[in-house]
């Protein structure tokens, strides 16, 4: 279980370092960018790094909570993110840059708008009824 300042601040840190990925994408176009040139490189490094901080952390959070806060967001693809974070951890240099592409431009947006909500529920209360 959590206490619930202890919860924000994670989740915090992890909005945080996903508003990192807007900025860091802005200058890729299209999948190959990512391996043609070495800042494309670094921003796949970069970006595939807070991926899987992030994959861990609600893998973390959703252990921890019980599974209790993820499934009031059904939303996201939790499950997915975790996923993601395996492949990063695990098989690094099989990474599509096809998929992490697919990722920053349709599914971080939707995680951010989804980490604030869980943010402000939090602080409104609303799962009192299973936080420290």
């Amino acid at each position: 279980m959590y206490a619930k300042s202890e919860l924000i601040d994670r989740l915090k840190r992890i909005l945080e370092a996903t508003e990192l990925i807007p900025e860091r994408f802005q200058s890729i176009s299209k999948p190959e960018d990512f391996l043609t040139t070495s800042t494309g490189k670094e921003h796949l490094d970069s970006i595939c790094m807070v991926l899987l901080a992030v994959g861990e952390s609600f893998k973390q959070i959703d252990q921890r909570t019980e599974g209790k806060l993820l499934s009031n967001y059904p939303d996201i693809p939790w499950r997915d993110i975790m996923a993601l974070r395996n492949i990063l951890a695990h098989v690094y240099f099989e990474i599509d840059e096809e998929e992490i592409y697919s990722v920053c431009e349709a599914d971080i947006k939707p995680l951010l708008d989804t980490i604030r909500r869980m943010i402000k529920d939090l602080e409104r209360n609303r799962f009192a009824e299973w936080l420290l």
